[in-house]
């Protein structure tokens, strides 16, 4: 048997004709930019984040850079990020004009470290911007004290936690606003590329909603400096026809973390996450660690199952960051896990032979 790492087809095979529709729906009517299809997927799901606004932009990256600039961030102002991380969360600092202050993340979870976080700040200050890496919650108790406390925005980057919980509140309706993709491989992906952000703040979400449209509140008409950066209407119709689906989908993640976390268990040299209390994950990804990586991702392909690692180079140590000055050693904790973690396959339909065969493989890979 091989097993893909990743493979949309059971999801997309389940809602074909509603897929189907949203195509002839969206070609029959014509209309194709910032249309009824956006404006509906945003009130959708800016309600099922549990939030006032949702400001569908062209994807991710464009979300984070967006909120930062709406929150009209000077070039001395300090935001600071984690350590480990998609390099997307630190490029959209830098292209928002602010400073990037990195701090090292919680050994447990991959997570960024409130403690960290608290040491780190400056009268420079402005911005915390938590990810939710693997689809799973950081601690936002600890960031949500340390940030009122200096009196900080805390940003959400929820680009792979989408229907996450965190003491039975979704993730991105906690902080000033949060960042989505919709990037195929994600738990709501479109069919191409797409992001929106999500913000409970009247000011900022209609500060967004001009700069993402050339800073235009109508046409030829530019109140302020904006870009071009509109979530399409043909993948907000095809978002539509997912989200229903997206609990029912993030259960079916959650079994098959739980299959999962009983193979690496039982393996002496592997471990896994470790989700804090109250947090609800929705395994976008599932990272295992483990020093012999290479090895393991070796053996696994030979019993044809496929692997990833995320992410193998932090930020501070790519091309593009070393004029910041870092080295190695300058985030020990992020650096291991780069070293040592590698993600086994998951996504909603996979069969139960399929997950019984990555667990068997994972145990005799390992032992």
């Amino acid at each position: 048997m091989r097993i893909p790492f990743f493979n949309p087809q059971p999801m997309h095979q389940s809602i074909g004709d509603a897929l189907d529709d949203a195509w002839q729906n969206t070609k029959n009517k014509g209309d194709f930019i910032l249309g009824e299809k956006v404006d509906t997927f945003e009130r959708a799901f800016a309600n099922y984040c549990g939030a006032t606004h949702c400001l569908g932009v062209a994807n991710g990256l464009d979300a984070i850079t967006l909120i930062l600039r709406g929150l009209d961030l000077e070039a001395e102002d300090e935001v600071i990020v984690p350590a480990n991380t998609f390099i997307a969360t630190w490029l959209a600092v830098e292209a928002a004009g602010a400073k990037v202050v990195p701090v090292d993340c919680e050994a447990n979870s991959g997570n960024i470290s409130a403690v960290a976080v608290d040491a780190a700040v400056t009268p420079k200050t402005k911005a915390v911007i938590a990810v939710h890496l693997y689809g799973c919650p950081a601690d936002m108790d600890g960031l949500l004290e340390v940030t009122a406390r200096h009196g900080l925005w805390l940003i959400e980057d929820a680009a792979q936690a989408h229907g996450a919980f965190y003491r039975e509140k979704r993730i991105g309706s906690f902080g000033i606003a949060s960042a989505f993709s919709f990037y195929p491989t994600k738990n709501l992906g479109a069919l191409g590329d797409g992001g929106a952000v999500v913000s409970n703040d009247d000011r900022l979400a209609e500060r967004i909603r001009l700069l993402r449209n050339y800073g235009s509140s109508s046409k030829y008409h530019h109140e302020v400096m904006g870009v071009n950066s509109r979530l399409d209407e043909l993948q907000a119709a095809f978002l539509l026809a997912k989200l229903p689906h997206l609990d029912s989908w993030n259960a079916e993640r959650r079994a098959i973390a739980t299959a999962y976390d009983a193979a690496i268990d039982a393996c002496a040299g592997l471990k896994r996450l470790s989700i804090g209390n109250g947090s609800e994950a929705v395994w976008h990804l599932y990272p295992i660690q483990t020093p012999d990586r290479d090895r393991l991702a070796q053996k696994l392909a030979e019993k044809g199952v496929s692997t990833m690692v995320h992410y193998p180079t932090p930020p501070h140590l790519q091309p593009s960051f070393e004029w910041l000055g870092y080295s190695k050693g300058s985030f020990p904790v992020a650096e291991k896990i780069s070293q040592e973690t590698l993600s086994l396959p998951i996504w909603p339909g996979m069969s139960a032979d399929e997950i019984q065969h990555v667990t068997g493989s994972v145990i005799s890979a390992a032992g």
